[in-house]
């Protein structure tokens, strides 16, 4: 299937993404550490909410999506299509069991839409889908997604690198310290939840990690 053509570069755009996680944020709030996570240069964000009902899913959507989109940062929901339809947002991502890419696309023609992998032997099939990029996942061992797949490691990463010409954004387990490695391995952005969301101050957390992300020209 041909990729689709966007108005902006997707590479720009999932250079780094925040996954926000809202026990990790505290009681500053998603919205705070989002607000700060961009002041350090994010340059994405990713609603993930796993126990809000659908209103205040929605209401938090709404919220963010209205102090982002003045600033030129795309709002990705994380698995929700409905949640994203409801707020207007510029992307959903889709794991491999749930609503389907092509569903996706269907709804939301012009919007960024992502697919995690989480092996090699996931890639023939999620090739054939009308996706943007590939959330690649978990590269490290992480405790902010209980059901996670067995990590990958950087050899892993490196796999599915050689399978693929789509943007890999990868996530699990990463932070300043191993984000340049990340990259190397072949990464083209880095998705972090605890690095950010759980960062005393996340827009040094987030300028250090754009630092390493630089190394690589990105």
């Amino acid at each position: 299937m041909p990729e689709r053509k966007m108005g902006r570069d997707p590479l720009a755009l999932l250079c780094l993404c925040l996954v926000t996680d809202s026990a990790l944020c505290g009681e500053r709030g998603v919205l705070a550490v989002v607000e700060a996570a961009v002041r350090g240069e994010v340059s994405c964000v990713q609603l993930r909410e796993k126990s809000l009902d659908t209103r205040a899913f929605v209401e938090r959507a709404r919220a963010l999506k209205a102090w982002l989109a003045p600033r030129g940062v795309p709002l990705i929901i994380n698995d929700r299509l409905d949640v994203a339809l409801a707020c207007g947002a510029d992307g959903v991502h889709v794991g491999q069991n749930d609503m389907t890419a092509e569903d996706v696309r269907r709804f939301m023609p012009h919007a960024l839409i992502g697919l995690s992998l989480e092996s090699v032997a996931q890639v023939a099939a999620a090739e054939l889908a009308p996706v943007d990029y590939y959330g690649v996942s978990p590269v490290f061992a992480t405790a902010t997604k209980h059901d996670a797949a067995p990590a990958l490691g950087l050899d892993g990463l490196r796999a599915i690198r050689a399978c693929t010409r789509r943007p890999l954004v990868a996530i699990g387990g990463i932070h300043a310290e191993n984000a340049a490695a990340v990259m190397g391995a072949g990464a083209d952005g880095l998705a972090v939840v605890s690095a950010l969301c759980a960062a005393d101050d996340p827009a040094e957390a987030a300028r250090l990690l754009r630092a390493q992300i630089r190394i690589h020209g990105a």
